[in-house]
């Protein structure tokens, strides 16, 4: 046995083997901190995104969060209003939407005959947005919309106020389904007994909000389950800015097959597009 050239052999392995276990950190580090990978599942973001786009989500930008904890470092800004967030769904925060931020901690939000108002001014559907139904007119309310039985519907909604960190807001029988889920989202016990809101066990006429809060919508405006059903995105639950699409397939073509299926599934025109 030649002991000279298993010596070198053992050194160059385990070289290459701390190498191995660097780069895998410094790429999780990465992914956890600055980018990580993001699919849009569905249409809700047409014909801005498609279903099918792969993209790069900046985390960074708007502060990291250490995993398994609501800790954010620092970040460039905070989110502005018309920028394309991707966020844990508050209902189920095992998963990740994505959505346009329309309205910040604050601002007075309004629809309009399915025209969108911010603070009483117009805001244009995006350049790539669509409406793909009919409007609803604005005596018909839709039970599925938030908050409860508001008797508002998908294009006709509000006026209404998005919480910011230090509103002081009023706890009655009429704002307790707009305020019930930022109370218990913010870790109290929150109940309607008769006409009196009870926080905690304890009787309450008002609540200070704790977080800052936004209210996202999709860009397919028919076709978009967003904050009009499910309410206030908290700020806590923001992961970060949608960069760049850097693949794209088709998801109803099928890539099993022959080459030319596989190839025609592919959408050349997208990878490097730019996401606003």
């Amino acid at each position: 046995m030649n002991t000279q050239n298993s010596q070198p052999e053992k050194k160059h392995s385990k070289e290459w083997f701390e190498a191995l276990i660097i780069a895998a950190i410094i790429a999780t580090v990465l992914r956890i901190f600055v980018v990580e990978s993001y699919r849009i599942p569905t249409g809700s973001m047409e014909n801005t995104l498609l279903a099918g786009d792969f993209l790069f989500v900046n985390k960074y930008v708007y502060g990291p969060k250490v995993p398994f904890t609501d800790f954010r470092f620092p970040g460039l800004h905070k989110v502005n209003r018309g920028e394309i967030i991707v966020f844990k769904y508050p209902k189920d925060p095992s998963l990740n939407y994505i959505k346009r931020c329309v309205a910040v901690s604050g601002d007075t939000l309004q629809i309009r005959g399915g025209k969108l108002f911010i603070n009483g001014s117009e805001v244009p559907l995006p350049e790539h947005g669509q409406y793909i139904g009919s409007r609803v007119p604005a005596n018909e309310p839709d039970f599925m919309i938030f908050p409860q039985s508001s008797g508002y519907n998908k294009d006709n909604y509000g006026p209404i106020r998005i919480p910011r960190k230090g509103d002081v807001v009023k706890l009655t029988q009429a704002t307790f389904p707009l305020y019930a889920s930022v109370i218990a989202g913010e870790g109290h016990e929150v109940s309607l007994m008769g006409r009196v809101v009870f926080v905690d066990g304890s009787a309450a006429d008002k609540y200070t909000v704790q977080d800052n809060y936004y209210f996202a919508m999709g860009d397919n405006r028919d076709n978009s389950l967003d904050s009009r059903f499910w309410g206030f995105l908290p700020e806590k639950d923001i992961l970060g800015q949608a960069m760049m699409v850097y693949w794209s397939w088709n998801p109803d073509i099928s890539i099993l097959g022959d080459p030319v299926h596989k190839l025609a599934s592919i959408r050349w025109n997208r990878p490097g597009l730019f996401v606003h």
